[in-house]
């Protein structure tokens, strides 16, 4: 059990329609002594409307370690503002003792020990442990889902997203947005909102490509606590980009800030008390909207897998921030009155899975979807040494053991591995098992390709990548981290323009300089080219971590980062 020497820094952070703090109110917790559910649940603050706020889940229904990032850069306007402040930065920033459990929960300091003392956190049946709680006191919450929901697991991904459709039905979802949900294809997406979805599927950004006409509902009116509330979906606007545009070839997306406006306006004349957005544009993108587009009460953002404890206020737009990978949920109280938003009382709820009970019904459900592959998911490929993450804008353990396997399972110079930021962690001496794989590879176009590259092509696909990330504009920041880059390292001055940031690229093997001229072997994953030939990456991952027995990930230092 968690000692309640820890609990002002686990529960809530309250903000009035101005952004006050109720940091400064956990002082008072600290000489309690033990921490339970009820504590973690709390409840609400005053209003008439309650929103709940769920995104991306990525498919991981069970309790998981999830390490945040220890480098997450912002440029421009937001250098120096959260999310892009980690660690001790966060830690001072917000209140949050060192060595405490929201600490652990939060930053990447002392992961390992704290994990091992706090315990993993998610699980669904976790997750409608809370939903119900807060359901009891306010009966008509609204449960919104952020998307990247569908994909994420090796469930998920041979039942085509049908098992999270499923728990997600269960757990009476009222409306979600979407990102990955359309890697399944135009037709099982399809598929799914004619069969399967009972939540609204909402994209007021996606457009038919052939006639330039809304694809999806745009916004969907509630009627809540005596209040009309409506909710704007607002889909990931790079799908085409990020992810494979021959999956869904007769769609358009983008952030469209002129079509936002509008739609915010219909639903003001069509009698919106409070507009909500339900957004996967990520969270610097949604600052930048919030500026823009007048008339949003609150911006339930996702996408870049930000947790922050408290809102942050842009002009008079709430931008609610809930983590990733069920780690969280986030509760939001409206005191709506007199057809406006007077006040707003927001609790980010961790989710640590040793304190909140499991749900019996959802552990049923859960079970239910997981017994087809649990025999496969359990079986054990070897054991890690090192944390496995992900998360961080340079290098993760995790692609750094998927390079290494990709160098050497497809006798590659380089490997190259995509910036996803999703993905559970693996503890020091942990068996990797199979289910771990796909956790970290888990998507439908893997397969692993191996072909030539020459220095000037690296070069300008690392550029890309960059500029996808560091451009100073956030509406050019098309989502992801860097590639993920083995075999080579690299300098690089992210102040820099496109085509200048990256420098000193150096082949690791013999200490040589990259020549833009000479052809190298490169071995990748996650292309989005359609037809690309390869094995798919869990396999190749699988045979390595067989033939390595046990992984252990040397420190990483390959590249020079320059952040001004």
């Amino acid at each position: 059990m968690i000692a309640r020497r820890h609990f002002l820094q686990a529960g809530l952070a309250a903000s009035a329609l101005w952004g006050a703090s109720g940091f400064g109110n956990w002082s008072r917790l600290a000489a309690q002594q033990r921490l339970t559910q009820e504590d973690l649940i709390g409840s609400g603050g005053p209003g008439n409307v309650t929103l709940i706020h769920i995104t991306d889940i990525h498919a991981q229904t069970q309790p998981i370690w999830f390490r945040e990032p220890e480098i997450n850069l912002g440029v421009g306007e937001a250098q120096g503002l959260v999310p892009h402040l980690t660690g001790a930065a966060f830690r001072k920033l917000y209140g949050i003792e060192d060595g405490s459990l929201l600490d652990y929960a939060l930053t990447y300091d002392d992961f390992v020990a704290l994990g091992r003392e706090y315990g993993k956190m998610g699980g669904l049946d976790r997750v409608a442990t809370v939903l119900k709680a807060i359901r009891a006191e306010r009966p008509d919450a609204l449960l919104l889902d952020g998307g990247d929901t569908w994909q994420g697991s090796l469930p998920a991904l041979k039942t085509q997203g049908a098992d999270m459709v499923r728990l997600f039905n269960a757990l009476g979802t009222d409306a979600m947005t979407s990102h990955w949900e359309f890697t399944l294809g135009i037709d099982r997406v399809n598929e799914i909102l004619e069969n399967e979805l009972d939540p609204a599927f909402l994209g007021a950004n996606i457009f038919d490509a052939t006639w330039d006409e809304p694809a999806f509902e745009p916004y969907k009116m509630f009627e809540r606590g005596g209040t009309s509330i409506a909710v704007i979906g607002q889909a990931f606007p790079y799908l085409p980009i990020a992810n494979p545009n021959w999956m869904f070839p007769d769609l358009s997306f983008g952030v469209r800030q002129e079509r936002m406006a509008e739609v915010v306006q219909e639903a003001r004349d069509a009698g919106a008390e409070v507009v909500v957005v339900l957004s996967h544009n990520g969270f610097d993108v949604d600052r930048k909207m919030a500026a823009q587009v007048p008339g949003i009460d609150v911006i339930l953002t996702g996408h870049t897998h930000d947790a922050l404890p408290e809102p942050v206020l842009v002009g008079s737009t709430h931008l609610i921030a809930s983590g990733s990978h069920g780690k969280f949920v986030s509760r939001v109280d409206l005191d709506v009155q007199n057809g406006a938003l007077k006040g707003l009382t927001h609790r980010l709820i961790p989710i640590f899975s040793d304190v909140i009970a499991p749900d019996p019904e959802m552990t049923v459900l859960v079970e239910e979807t997981r017994a087809p592959f649990k025999d496969e998911m359990a079986e054990v490929l070897g054991t890690t040494d090192s944390l496995l993450y992900r998360r961080g804008n340079f290098n993760g353990t995790w692609d750094d053991l998927i390079c290494n396997a990709l160098i050497s399972e497809r006798e590659a110079d380089i490997a190259l591995s995509p910036g996803f930021r999703w993905g559970a962690s693996l503890m020091p001496g942990q068996e990797i098992t199979r289910e771990d794989v796909f956790n970290a590879t888990a998507m439908s176009y893997p397969a692993a390709y191996r072909s030539e590259m020459t220095g000037e092509t690296l070069k300008l696909i690392i550029e890309d990548v960059a500029d996808n990330l560091f451009n100073p504009d956030p509406y050019y920041q098309q989502g992801g981290d860097m590639v993920r880059v083995g075999g080579m390292g690299y300098r690089i001055d992210i102040a820099q323009p496109q085509g200048s940031r990256v420098t000193e690229m150096t082949l690791l093997s013999s200490g040589e300089k990259i020549d833009p001229a000479k052809t190298y072997v490169v071995a990748g994953w996650a292309s989005v080219n359609e037809g690309t030939e390869g094995p798919a990456i869990w396999d190749v991952v699988e045979s390595h971590i067989r033939n390595q027995g046990t992984v252990s990930i040397d420190p990483n230092n390959s590249v020079d980062v320059v952040a001004g």
